[in-house]
């Protein structure tokens, strides 16, 4: 059986967390998802399979 994890539904999924933990983290957690996923998409690794 293989795992297969992809990035992006990773770094939600620790997001989320970290929100739920320290609310007031939200403007900066999403920030910096925004920057992550956009350098990843302008990068063409929007597939990036860990």
């Amino acid at each position: 059986m293989t795992l297969h994890l992809s990035l992006a539904p990773l770094v939600s999924l620790v997001a989320g967390i970290l929100i739920l933990v320290f609310p007031r983290l939200l403007s900066t957690i999403v920030a910096l998802y925004l920057i992550v996923i956009g350098i990843l998409g302008l990068l063409g690794i929007h597939q990036l399979r860990l």
